[in-house]
């Protein structure tokens, strides 16, 4: 219709101003300029500064690009703008791609962008770094909460894409380094539309199931737009939330995503990630024999140092009794003298006699002597036969 439009137009202008021109429509000629603008205008670049960016609940996205000179009206619609990691902030200095066209039912001149890019990496890492900083402010980023991993892990889950290197990578290595070790497989895509939703419900579905002992999340190398489903705040979260410890192994050794703050390990390559996550069977061989020897070497000396704590216990124990008994040797000889000294013995080694009845008792009493009695006087050399004449008391 608007190819007609256009013919009727030249049509009217050959017929000069002796005839009545044909009447148009607003709506004809506003879809004749949109006709002629877009058919004329190729696709183009354009530089400028942002400028009122709104994003609308449908998806669509409404902004200014200005300089200092002109200021033009842009719209993206919502398939375009979902691809923007970010909104740009106002003043930012942008390159949009797109056309220029008419929005018809306002009659106003627009430029529909298709793709807005800022100086190098500028709209991806101001998405990341607002990213990074919200999930630092509420301590998701805390290496305090970051987990341990398990040493011996019987099972390890992986959340990527089925057909990637990646895939491939982990299980050869985890199948090299442990291979007693099952491999637990969540597919989900890892790039494009929709990849970061996998992604999350890939995690959850690993943390319910409690198979695994270990997650290793990630993909191989890639753009900043291919590994951006790693720099969504909706990854992140799944991850801190997940039931499993989890190895975040996105890209290679350069490439950092918030994925890799907010996981409890990072890994440079997903090669690496099977590596932190099982033990080396040959390193643990290695470590079964050095351990064996330590062992050995530890009990021979311990049974070297226990004999010879044993012969030092015997000879202190010898010591101790050959000590008590001398101890107790002195204490028996200070008795018997002091016995000896207080004995009838002591008594005639210092000039007395005892005087001894015929039954061998010892008379101590003057009236205990009869006249005429026999009796013995017991002297320090020997014994005397005597008998009483007369008693006095």
């Amino acid at each position: 219709m608007n190819q007609d439009l256009f013919f009727q137009a030249a049509n009217t202008r050959a017929l000069g101003r002796d005839r009545v021109p044909q009447v148009w429509s607003v709506s004809q000629v506003n879809a004749l300029a949109r006709e002629l603008l877009e058919g004329s205008v190729p696709p183009l670049w354009v530089a400028g500064e942002v400028s009122g960016f709104k994003r609308y609940p449908a998806g669509h996205c409404f902004f200014g690009l200005k300089d200092k000179r002109s200021q033009i009206s842009c719209v993206m619609w919502r398939e375009q703008a979902s691809a923007l990691p970010t909104e740009p902030p106002e003043g930012m200095a942008v390159h949009a791609f797109g056309y220029p066209s008419i929005y018809e039912r306002a009659g106003r001149f627009q430029f529909v962008v298709r793709e807005l890019s800022a100086r190098g990496e500028g709209l991806w890492r101001l998405a990341f770094e607002r990213t990074r900083k919200k999930l630092e402010g509420e301590g998701l980023l805390d290496p305090a909460h970051k987990r341990a991993l398990p040493p011996f892990p019987s099972c390890v889950g992986v959340v990527t894409s089925r057909e990637g290197a990646a895939i491939r990578d982990i299980v050869s290595v985890i199948r090299r380094r442990a291979p007693w070790v099952d491999v637990l497989i969540y597919p989900t895509r890892v790039q494009g539309d929709g990849a970061s939703t996998e992604i999350v419900e890939a995690i959850a579905s690993a943390s319910r199931a409690e198979r695994a002992d270990v997650l290793i999340v990630g993909r191989g190398g890639g753009s900043t737009e291919d590994l951006w489903p790693f720099n969504q705040e909706a990854v992140a979260r799944a991850i801190a939330r997940s039931a499993l410890p989890v190895i975040s192994a996105v890209g290679h050794e350069n490439d950092i995503t918030i994925a890799d703050l907010v996981a409890d390990r990072r890994a440079p390559t997903p090669s690496a990630a099977a590596e932190q996550a099982v033990p080396d069977v040959e390193q643990l061989r290695r470590e079964l024999a050095s351990t064996r020897e330590r062992v050995a070497v530890a009990l021979r000396n311990n049974v070297g140092r226990s004999t010879r704590r044993v012969q030092r216990l015997e000879e202190q124990l010898v010591e101790a009794l050959r000590t008590t008994v001398e101890r107790r040797r002195l204490v028996v000889n200070g008795l018997r003298q002091r016995l000896q000294a207080l004995g009838p013995m002591a008594v005639l080694q210092r000039g007395y006699a005892l005087a001894l009845s015929e039954e061998g008792q010892i008379i101590r009493r003057a009236e205990e002597f009869a006249p005429g009695m026999n009796f013995t006087l017991r002297l320090q050399d020997g014994r005397v036969q005597a008998r009483t004449r007369e008693q006095e008391t």
